[in-house]
């Protein structure tokens, strides 16, 4: 749910930056090459900034994700071990009423 989140996230900010992009060419294009010099340096530095930041959020998602599935790797290795303890425990503690049954007819079959 975090990865599609932050997807989402990353689609918006695209969207919003590209008509940003647009509307800043339009404008760009309306005024003389003297005056869209300034704009163009901020809007390429904020560009760079923005880029930086999605490269971030980027590397936060993979490295949530991959905490998560190392999360589900080891839930899912307890619970088979644990499975396997209790098909232990059953399987010694059949053991263990064979070996009392056992013993006790051995007494009961001894001479007093």
């Amino acid at each position: 749910e975090l990865w599609i989140s932050l997807e989402e996230h990353q689609d918006a900010l695209e969207l919003i930056m590209s008509k940003y992009r647009k509307q800043m060419l339009q404008l760009l294009q309306g005024r003389k090459g003297e005056d869209a010099e300034p704009v163009l340096k901020v809007h390429q530095a904020n560009s760079l900034e923005i880029e930086n930041q999605i490269d971030r959020i980027c590397e936060m998602g993979e490295v949530m994700r991959k905490a998560i599935q190392v999360e589900d790797d080891q839930f899912f290795k307890v619970q088979e071990k644990l499975a396997q303890l209790e098909l232990e425990n059953k399987e010694l503690r059949e053991l263990l009423s064979i070996s009392k049954e056992s013993f006790e007819v051995e007494r009961e079959d001894l001479p007093d």
